[in-house]
């Protein structure tokens, strides 16, 4: 299909809606990509549209499968599942080939035989003039006898679409309203194939092969970041040199960093991978991305992206750059983590708790998990952070910190120990009623306040003097016969 596009000025019909997402496969999904992908499916969704995906491949050098594979994963993780692809370009290349001929046949498009060297001669002239750099168009009116004498010599031939330094290219933005360009500011004709031999094309370049495919695919919104927007007006060009109408474009806020940066592997989190093995629920990164540069009109913070779909528009997307901000975003992940259930929850930390070496039988101390999954979970913020809170349950010993061995140190902590050593001597099983119990009578027997008994049993127990719930714990370690060896530890300590 290569047909007419329907533009409008807004949704014509329901479901006439059709957005894609287009990643290059020369890096690992990128988060700026995840949010344009989050913004093009609640596009689709809330009017009942088409998701479709586009693996931009043609850069061969640089395109890997594990990167396609990445992708792949990391949207069907995020919960972007995508109607129509993924597309591949590089399955594509005699169709771009196609349009190139086509654009040569009407006069739209030339061959440029410029040297690397002519070219950078050029760059020199122009920055001893302090003029912007660009290509000067020297080859676009060659006679016929002057391509025959540059293809005697034997050069090669990119492929150059003509640009009108004359025209002004403007369009209604779906965030920034009305944006325009001169054709003079667009750096001369645009190449849209590289070099070649005189009876062939070169490879088919970016901002064309772009535009064949939008036109191919009856994309009707181009949703994407606002680093593209310099693309933007060539493409008209090339959408007008084709004969069919403009998509609507929608250029989003960049995500920054907290100096105001563009978010970029110098910052060091900024794959989806790099997300998912912190332990960011895909719940939860999908929510906050959505939150990176749009604002729901409830003021809502937290939703899924069917939610998010019903509510979402383009007035009320951002202009400005969306800064990245960790707390906010460990906030949202610490919200879906308090309310999963336990079950899940265990599922998803045993991963992480291997991850850290610690021991144990994943069914057969499932329970023993689920425990301890229960007592942790109104804690964490992020799943991996479960590793450092647990690791006191699976470790034979444990070292106690400053505070606790301060606290170990006091006059009543050894009569504690002692007596709730007793305690265990004599109630072998240990219930939480009887833990409870245990504390109070010990609490009772040594004239002290609870809260000294329960320092004393936590520091002896678990090396610290703060912590998840005390009786919680003491279960826990019970269960793996660990309460007994830490308190005779504790009591050594002190002797």
């Amino acid at each position: 299909m290569f047909g007419q596009l329907n533009p409008g000025n807004g949704i014509e019909t329901a479901g006439s809606v059709r957005v894609r997402l287009a990643p290059s496969p020369t890096g690992n999904l990128h988060i700026g990509t995840a949010r344009t992908g989050v913004f093009n499916w609640l596009f689709a969704r809330h009017h009942g549209g088409k998701f479709i995906l586009r693996i931009e491949d043609t850069d061969l050098e640089r395109s890997r499968p594990e990167y396609t594979q990445n992708i792949l994963d990391g949207l069907r993780w995020l919960g972007l599942n995508w109607d129509e692809g993924p597309i591949f370009q590089s399955d594509r290349l005699d169709l771009y080939r196609q349009k190139i001929q086509e654009l040569l046949d009407k006069g739209l498009a030339y061959r440029c035989y410029c040297t690397e060297s002519e070219l950078a001669q050029m760059r020199e002239e122009q920055k001893a003039k302090k003029q912007a750099p660009r290509y000067d168009n020297r080859h676009r009116n060659l006679t016929p006898a002057q391509r025959a004498a540059f293809e005697a010599e034997g050069r090669t031939s990119v492929i150059r679409f003509i640009i009108d330094d004359e025209r002004e290219i403007a369009w209604n933005d779906l965030v920034r309203d009305r944006v325009s360009w001169k054709g003079s500011d667009l750096g001369g004709d645009m190449a849209i194939a590289r070099a070649a031999t005189s009876s062939d094309i070169g490879q088919p370049l970016y901002n064309f092969v772009v535009v064949v495919d939008d036109i191919d695919m009856a994309i009707t919104h181009v949703i994407r970041g606002e680093d593209h927007i310099g693309n933007t007006p060539k493409q008209i060009l090339l959408y007008e040199a084709f004969g069919t109408k403009t998509p609507h474009f929608g250029h989003t806020p960049l995500i920054l960093n907290q100096a105001g940066q563009k978010l970029s592997k110098r910052d060091g989190v900024t794959s989806i991978d790099d997300f998912q093995q912190l332990g960011y629920t895909a719940e939860a990164l999908a929510n906050y991305m959505t939150l990176l540069g749009w604002s729901p009109p409830d003021s809502q913070e937290l939703f899924g992206l069917e939610e998010a779909a019903a509510k979402f528009g383009f007035e009320r997307v951002n202009k400005a750059g969306a800064k990245f901000d960790w707390d906010k975003l460990n906030w949202i992940n610490s919200q879906y983590l308090h309310s999963m259930p336990v079950d899940k929850l265990t599922e998803m930390l045993i991963p992480y708790w291997r991850e850290a070496e610690c021991e144990f039988d994943a069914a057969g101390d499932r329970p023993w998990l689920e425990q301890l999954a229960a007592l942790i979970g109104p804690s964490l913020s992020r799943l991996k952070d479960a590793a450092g809170m647990s690791r006191v349950f699976f470790v034979k010993e444990v070292e106690c910190s400053a505070e606790a061995v301060a606290q170990l140190a006091q006059p009543e902590a050894s009569g504690v120990l002692e007596a709730i050593l007793a305690h265990l001597d004599s109630e072998p099983v240990l219930t939480q009623a009887g833990a409870g119990e245990a504390i109070k009578k010990v609490t009772k027997e040594k004239n002290l306040k609870k809260g000294a008994v329960m320092r004393s049993l936590r520091a002896a127990l678990t090396g610290e003097v703060h912590g998840p719930d005390l009786v919680q714990s003491w279960l826990l370690l019970h269960q793996r016969s660990l309460d007994r060896s830490r308190l005779q530890a504790a009591l050594a300590l002190k002797g």
